[in-house]
This record gives structure tokens, sequence and C-alpha cells, in this order.
């Protein structure tokens, strides 16, 4: 068969997802993954998930094995409000559109928004995934450089002088694959430069439920709620993936009124809607009140492991690498102090049996080749040990 022209043009650029071929890798035996950003499944809720499914489906079975609501189940929409308002993001349930996973909700955004060739700015380096949705949304993406703060907003507002962009992605806790928080002084600096350039915020919060700290970040959300007024510009998408179970595949969106019907359109023409026995199970669990200190748990082993990693990778490689101690979330950023190539390397740190994922597939330009990300969340401490030995062998 012929295939020539067969495919959408902006299929024919597509590049595979670096971290699923990458986890191809992590399922062969004695292989130790710091790759994938894979929730441990040592700490998911077994006993409260379980009582939460069985209410589901006999409590109301109805609901939970119909047909729903594209915007999602109004009882979950409700409870993911109080779960926002802990968060200091205020929002009715008519303003949230449950999506299979954010990840999903930012595929929707982009096919919403973009127009081929649209600018849409990023952070240097940047969550791989995001990226795939520009490129499938055929985004122009620009990227300005981090540094410890976060996103260095002064490059943004630099560009904006000579460039009209439609839309900034940030995730501004903890972010992926850094593990940078946003500062209070940029995220203020950023929702303003939205208003005066009337660009939109796509602010992806996955992580900000896993601090390691007391202190709390204010969302974009919750900035530009207090320092204009409204949150026109303003989208915002978290998940319960992070801190509940990745295979409920739920997150959602919070969306301005001028977008959400919209996007609800794309979404029913995609799915209808997020899976009806998803949304009952999780609306079912919010009600058991058990979320809290899950999250709590969640947050006390992530802190944890980070510990473990960081300080094994500061007495085995911190002769050749350095990286950025988080605050949160399920991520090491290193990088060699000297020139290096990290994909390179991974081909000897394969033969040794232990993968990471390079940084060059976190960059939508100047990439930076001698930076690799490393996942804490689900290697257990006598695993990270092991791997850490094997990638000191592979240098």
């Amino acid at each position: 068969m012929k295939t020539e022209g067969l495919l959408a043009q902006r299929m024919v650029k597509v590049k595979s997802s670096a971290i699923r071929e990458l986890l191809k890798h992590s399922k062969m035996e004695n292989v130790i993954s710091l790759a994938g950003g894979i929730p441990s499944d040592a700490l998911f809720d077994f006993e409260g998930l379980s009582i939460a499914t069985q209410q589901a489906i006999t409590e109301q079975p109805k609901s939970a094995f119909q047909y729903g609501l594209t915007e999602g189940s109004y009882l979950l929409r409700e409870r993911i409000c109080t779960l926002c308002t802990e968060r200091g993001v205020s929002a009715k349930p008519e303003d949230i559109l449950v999506t299979a996973g954010s990840q999903q909700a930012l595929d929707l955004v982009m096919r919403a928004v973009v127009n081929p060739g649209d600018v849409f700015v990023v952070e240097r380096p940047t969550y791989l995934a995001a990226l795939q949705t520009l490129e499938l949304a055929e985004a122009n993406v620009m990227s300005v450089s981090s540094d410890s703060d976060g996103m260095v907003v002064e490059e943004l507002a630099e560009l904006l002088k000579t460039q009209k962009i439609k839309g900034v992605y940030v995730v501004p806790n903890f972010g992926n694959p850094t593990g940078l928080t946003l500062s209070a002084a940029r995220r203020e600096q950023l929702v303003k430069l939205a208003a005066e350039h009337n660009f939109l915020i796509v602010e992806d919060d996955p992580y900000g439920e896993l601090r390691f700290t007391e202190e709390r970040n204010a969302t974009l959300y919750q900035v530009s709620q207090q320092m204009l007024g409204h949150t026109d510009n303003i989208i915002y998408t978290s998940t319960f993936s992070k801190i509940l179970a990745p295979g409920l595949r739920l997150g959602w969106a919070i969306l301005p009124p001028f977008l959400l019907h919209k996007i609800a359109i794309i979404k029913q023409a995609a799915d209808l809607h997020a899976s009806s026995l998803s949304q009952s199970i999780a609306e079912c669990y919010l009600g058991l009140n058990r979320l809290p200190a899950q999250i709590e748990k969640i947050r006390a082993a992530y802190k944890q492991k980070c510990g473990i990693l960081a300080g094994l990778v500061e007495k085995e490689l911190g002769d050749v690498i350095s990286f950025d101690m988080p605050k949160g979330g399920m991520f090491l950023w290193a990088r060699f102090r000297q020139p290096f190539n990290a994909t390179e390397w991974l081909k000897a740190t394969l033969d040794q049996g232990v993968v990471f994922v390079p940084g060059e597939y976190f960059f939508s330009d100047r990439a930076d080749h001698s930076t690799f990300r490393l996942s804490f969340a689900t290697a257990t401490e006598q695993q990270m040990q092991e791997a850490v030995a094997r990638l000191r062998r592979a240098l």
C-alpha cells in the first residue's frame, strides 16, 4: 500500500514521546528506572479506593455506568471546587471541565485557541508532552530561559516588545522537569503582562500539592483574582493522577466563560465525556474525606525519597554532576559540570541497567545536552542506591 499523502501534514513531523520509548527499557528485567514521572503505587490508598468503588457501583450504578455530561459530573465538579478552594483557587462548578487527565485538558485548550503559526511561549526546559500538544496544534513555539526562581519573566517582557503572542504555558509549582518554582514576584509580573498584552496563561498545576514544606505559593489564578479582580486570561489545569491514582484518568480545567463552551464542544467530539465510572469513584472517594491524609502521606514519602536520591547523587556523582534541590514534586534536574552529552551517556547506563530521561527532550530550542532528569517517586531506597552506583560505573 502506498502511504504517501495519506497522513495529515502536521503528523509528518511529529516525533514519538522520548519518555514512552524509554519506558520500554524500564520494563526489561533487572533495569532500574529513574525515568518516568510515575506515582508510586506503594502509596496508593487501595482501601479508600476500594470503598469508593464499591459505593459507586452499588449506591449510584446508573450514573456510574451511564453516559454523562460532557462538562463532567456536577457533584464531582462541586467537590473539585472545594479542593481548589484549599489551594486558593475560587471557582464555581460551572467554570470546570472534567477531562481524561490534565494531559487531555492541555490538548483541548491548544486545539481551541491555537491557529497554525500562533506564538506560544514556554520556559526552557519545559514539560515534554506540552511541547507535543503545541506541535500538534501547529503553534510557533518560542522559549525563554529559567533559573532558580522559575521562568525568567523579564525575558518574556523583552520578547513582548517586538512579538505578539497567543499564550504562555507554565508549570509554576515544582515544574517538570526542573522541580523549580516560580517566585511570587514573577507570578505577579506574568499576570500583569498577560493583562497588558492580552495573551492567555495556561497554568499547569499537577504537582502543587506535593510540596515538602508548609509554604504554599499563590496560584497564578489566585494572583489574577487578587490583583485584577478577574481571571479572564488564566486557564488552570490540574489532575488526580499525582494525588490519588493515575489509572482513573481524571483531571480538570478551570476556564474563562468564553472558552469553556467551545472546549466542551471539542471534548464532546473527542470522547463525549470522561469515564463515568472513574468520575463516580473519584466523587465517592472525595466524599470519604480521606484525600487530605493521603496527600500528607505522599508528601512525606516523596520528601524522604528526594532526600535519599539527592544525597546519593551528591556523594557518588557530585564531582561531575550538580543539581537543583527541589522543594516539592517528583524530579531532580541534574547537569554535568563539564560539557557532556547525556543522551550518549544513556547508552552506557542502559548497558548497566538503569534508565533516566536526557534533558534535551524538554527543550523546544537551544537544548542543553549536558542535562538530564531523575525521578525519585517510584524507586525504593535500595533501588536508588543500586541505580546511582550503576550510573557511576557508566561514567
